[in-house]
């Protein structure tokens, strides 16, 4: 039974037995449990003031505090939580968009449809990303996670398009889409039973590398100051130590705990796009 399972997903046994992509998931968990459970170890919130600054790594402040008395741990905690949540929001949004997008395209390649999407999609991509980014968020007065999400994620999503469609312009002459046309069966139910249903494994890792690249452009606004108006976030934190000088001052804990943990989480997720890719393609698995 399980050897008739196995035969069946070859794809996901490689993928669940390769070495990177367990190493990268295990720490990508490691993260995102303490994003869910980091708050519930600690008594403050992420704007309250936890006694006296200055204070380096202990016992009572796990990362420390900044020079105004707030726990670095609790901003921390909260911090990932809205770093994490954009990231999947803003990734998710440009994967979508990209996916449709480039699945269009591709099946209708050739056509002045296809010129269209493909022309659209040329212009966002020549468009300077950050500089967009700033533009568009430092217009609105108020920003929330939401809003932060959707600003990334509207210059996210070419490349993806850019891709997909490469994808489906191969895919689309195969056998098993030719008489799907034949059979007279919509374009929606082609394009989804026969063409995303065979790129799922590519999509997926297109996915990974959307919800990397989104928390690290918004990152890069929050470091310039133009973050959520409101709570808290990994780029604030890190923002609030260089305002502060806090590496000047000695106080590293402040600015590389944060830091770090981003740049763990951003390499845990490399090693699992790597993995997998290694494990949906044949040519690349480890022998």
């Amino acid at each position: 039974m399980f050897k008739d399972f196995w035969s069946k997903h070859e794809n996901i046994y490689y993928a669940l037995t390769n070495k990177k992509v367990i190493f990268g998931l295990t720490i990508v968990a490691l993260v995102f449990m303490l994003a869910a459970f980091g708050p519930m170890l600690t008594p403050y919130e992420y704007g309250e003031y936890a006694g006296e600054g200055y204070l380096p790594p202990s016992g009572d402040h796990f990362f420390g505090t900044t020079i105004d008395g707030r726990d670095v741990f609790t901003r921390t905690v909260y911090g990932l939580r809205s770093t994490l949540l954009v990231g999947a929001i803003a990734g998710t949004v440009a994967t979508l968009v990209g996916c449709i997008i480039g699945f269009l395209a591709g099946y209708y390649g050739g056509s002045i449809f296809d010129e269209l999407l493909m022309m659209l999609t040329n212009i966002f991509v020549v468009i300077p990303q950050l500089a967009l980014l700033i533009v568009i968020a430092a217009f609105l007065e108020v920003r929330g996670v939401i809003i932060m999400a959707f600003i990334v994620s509207l210059t996210a999503w070419p490349w993806t398009a850019r891709a997909v469609r490469s994808q489906t312009l191969s895919l689309k002459n195969q056998e098993y889409v030719s008489l799907s046309r034949i059979s007279a069966l919509s374009v929606g139910r082609i394009l989804r039973e026969d063409i995303a249903s065979n790129m799922f494994s590519y999509v997926f890792m297109v996915f990974i590398q959307q919800f990397n690249g989104t928390m690290l452009a918004t990152v890069q606004l929050e470091f310039l100051g133009l973050g959520p108006t409101k709570g808290i976030s990994l780029g604030l934190v890190m923002q609030n130590a260089v305002n502060w000088n806090g590496i000047q001052l000695g106080m590293w804990w402040w600015a590389i705990i944060p830091g770090l943990i981003l740049t763990i989480l951003i390499t845990a997720l490399y090693f699992v796009n790597t993995g997998l890719d290694a494990a949906f393609n044949p040519r690349l698995r480890e022998m």
